[in-house]
């Protein structure tokens, strides 16, 4: 069974202009353990289908399942882990702190709570920053501890949009790389919004291209690419040919409009 089933998705924003179908007749599987890149140009309906699995906007068309059941029951579940643009944290917090927010919220004991952050800040290459303040640490560090937060409770799915698309390029290859480990050791089922042609070729199992408004999906391609990819498998003739017919397809969603 697929872990995200969406099928004839609809979703139409009441506006004061009259409706902007943000959504229109999208239908995707995700299975388990997949790596999922959702990229588009602004407004194409990355964020908004994200946020439907997130049960943080409602379908007006379509269904979709999270787990086999509805985006609010998955919520409820715990299902899914969900990274912002922006880290997010509280700065008034230690890293700590931030990370065992959730954790306090659903009554996880003290001792579970210690032993669940010294995990997930080693899982993301921070031990030893557990009493720093957000301010104490570089933008790249921020967002892995916001990543560490959505690992905390040990949900199947991360939900990822645009975690680096703020950072410089650098950070952001640096960050691509942790991932891929971050995922090749958890094993989890992650769906990633991105900008970014290259990083959604490095790091996915299969790559969603979106059109423009309405979003409707123009291409899916599952990545020939094997599960091990240092950064210099960029400049290999497969990603190449890969991150092509991406491009092609992202010109060809332009050209429908």
């Amino acid at each position: 069974m697929s872990v995200i089933a969406a099928k004839d998705l609809d979703l139409t924003f009441q506006t004061n202009d009259g409706p902007v179908d943000a959504l229109k007749g999208v239908t995707l599987d995700i299975d388990a353990g997949d790596f999922v890149s959702f990229i588009g140009p602004s407004g194409c309906g990355k964020t908004t289908f994200l946020r439907v699995m997130a049960d943080l906007e409602q379908p007006t068309g379509g269904q979709i399942t999270v787990n086999g059941v509805s985006p609010e029951d998955a919520r409820k579940n715990r299902a899914y882990g969900y990274v912002f643009q922006a880290a997010g944290l509280y700065p008034w917090r230690t890293i700590g702190g931030n990370i065992r927010l959730p954790l306090e919220i659903m009554g996880i004991s003290k001792a579970e709570q210690a032993e669940r952050v010294a995990r997930v800040l080693e899982l993301v290459e921070l031990a030893g920053f557990e009493k720093k303040f957000p301010w104490q640490l570089s933008g790249g560090m921020q967002q892995r501890a916001s990543i560490a937060r959505a690992l905390s409770f040990d949900a199947d799915i991360l939900l990822m949009d645009e975690p680096f698309g703020a950072l410089d390029e650098i950070v952001r290859d640096h960050l691509n790389e942790q991932l891929l480990k971050l995922w090749a050791r958890t094993e989890k089922t992650i769906a990633f919004v991105t900008h970014s042609i290259p990083e959604a070729v490095y790091l996915s199992t299969k790559i969603v291209v979106m059109s423009p408004r309405p979003g409707r999906i123009t291409d899916v391609i599952d990545s020939p690419l094997p599960k091990e990819r240092p950064l210099d498998i960029r400049d290999t003739p497969a990603f190449l040919e890969v991150a092509h017919r991406v491009r092609e397809g992202l010109r060809a969603g332009h050209l429908d409009e």
